[in-house]
């Protein structure tokens, strides 16, 4: 009942016009990472954002996640984080924390809240740092300050919370005791896999520069071989 309260109450809000900060947000902000990730590469440094991914939250989403927590709709603004989400994806553990480390130095947004997930997991399992900024939108009615969350994780953390979260759709929170204790297995061995690639992370960067080192070779030989046909004729 209270959930369709809240919906017959939020469909007098104009949604499009409620949510486009956020949709201008999550777009600045992941050309904004993406940026970073291609300063690296051009300095011919390893880059610790594997990947960068964003979205809003539902019209749905919102309304359901408002019921659960008793979130007043004039307070979704100040209450609900992550309306606006952004996803980094990292291939070692170790480049998690130095993302974060960027992130704290940047001066176009400002952090309010950290937590790490991955040195205090979740009771489930689950691994990643969330970091909630706050961000300035530029609106044609002046600034409009608003939250967006940013989830930082390994490939094999995202792995693990997709299927989590695919799971939790279908028990709707409530996993059966042989799903959950299968899940928390699951999620160690994740880790585990973290664990060793980051023992031999050197090798595996070491690896990668000689790979990209090979295929600009490889695309300087094809150019210049193109141009010698061309010139032939």
């Amino acid at each position: 009942m209270l959930i369709v309260k809240v919906a017959n109450r939020m469909e007098e809000r104009n949604w499009q016009l409620f949510l486009a900060p956020y949709e201008q947000a999550v777009s600045e902000l992941k050309v904004k990472l993406r940026n970073i990730r291609t300063q690296y590469k051009e300095n011919n440094l390893h880059t610790p954002i594997e990947f960068v991914t964003g979205r809003v939250k539902p019209k749905d989403s919102i309304l359901t996640k408002a019921t659960l927590r008793g979130i007043e709709l004039d307070r979704l603004e100040e209450e609900m984080q992550d309306i606006a989400g952004l996803r980094v994806m990292c291939q070692f553990v170790e480049d998690i924390y130095e993302v974060v480390a960027l992130l704290r130095k940047r001066t176009d947004f400002k952090i309010i809240q950290e937590r790490d997930y991955i040195t205090n997991k979740k009771a489930s399992g689950y691994r990643s740092y969330h970091v909630v900024i706050e961000y300035p939108v530029q609106l044609i009615m002046g600034e409009k300050n608003i939250y967006v969350e940013i989830q930082i994780r390994t490939l094999a953390m995202n792995f693990w919370a997709t299927i989590e979260h695919s799971l939790n759709y279908k028990y709707d929170g409530e996993f059966p005791e042989e799903i959950n204790k299968r899940l928390e297995l699951t999620a160690e061995a994740a880790y585990l896999l973290d664990e060793e690639m980051s023992k031999i992370r050197d090798e595996i960067q070491e690896a990668q520069h000689l790979f990209s080192y090979r295929d600009l070779e490889h695309l300087e030989r094809y150019v210049n071989e193109k141009r010698a046909d061309n010139d032939e004729n």
